[in-house]
């Protein structure tokens, strides 16, 4: 992206530590997740750890990683499940509605980081937001979808329990509102760090294995 080069994919020796330590810890939660039967967390924390271990598989530089606070927001439902679930707003469960979108948002910044630095796509900040509010909303979508078809096919009651409906708008307000805010802190926070690292706005470009502008 243009403002922060996306300045996002970093060769710091301490950015490199914090970042694995956050995906050894999304791993082993995957592998929990998996061996209880959540094969649907397990998918996306192995996802999330996939995309977050890219960086240093394609430049075969363990220190080459994203920012470890983009990693530990992806991580988020992991806290969400402990500390969210079963938390009401009148009559329905939040069930770490909020906390899973600022995920699913997170995921869409880290495409939207790999997209920009290891393809000819190239993505200003406006476009940007966009794509991370609008590929947020869509998993809300998806999701929908995916109960609706579950209750067809599988005979499960996903959209069948009391207060379904307005459950399922809470999900799609949940997702706009993760996808808004996680996309305009990320391009501000990014932004600055930019600046600092460069002592002024960040020139476009790509960029080399230890992050800064050829």
């Amino acid at each position: 992206m243009d403002s922060a080069g996306l300045g996002l994919v970093e060769g710091e020796r301490g950015n490199a530590l914090v970042a694995w330590a956050v995906l050894g810890f999304l791993l082993a939660t995957g592998g929990v997740e998996l061996l209880t039967g959540e094969l649907v967390w397990a998918g996306f924390v192995l996802v999330v750890v996939a995309l977050g271990a890219l960086p240093a598989v394609l430049h075969r530089n363990w220190q080459t990683m994203l920012p470890w606070e983009l990693l530990v927001l992806a991580a988020l439902p992991v806290g969400g499940r402990v500390f969210v679930t079963g938390r009401t707003v009148g009559q329905i469960a939040l069930t770490g509605r909020v906390t899973t979108y600022v995920a699913v948002a997170a995921v869409a910044l880290i495409v939207a980081v790999l997209l920009d630095r290891f393809t000819s796509t190239r993505m200003n900040d406006a476009f940007a937001v966009v794509f991370v509010v609008i590929t947020t909303m869509a998993a809300a979508g998806i999701w929908a979808v995916a109960q609706w078809l579950s209750d067809i096919y599988l005979g499960t009651g996903f959209l069948n329990r009391p207060h379904a409906e307005e459950a399922l708008m809470w999900d799609f307000t949940a997702a706009t509102m993760a996808g808004v805010l996680s996309a305009l802190l990320f391009t501000y926070y990014f932004r600055r760090r930019a600046n600092d690292r460069t002592g002024g706005p960040s020139a476009d470009g790509p960029l080399t294995d230890g992050g800064e502008p050829q």
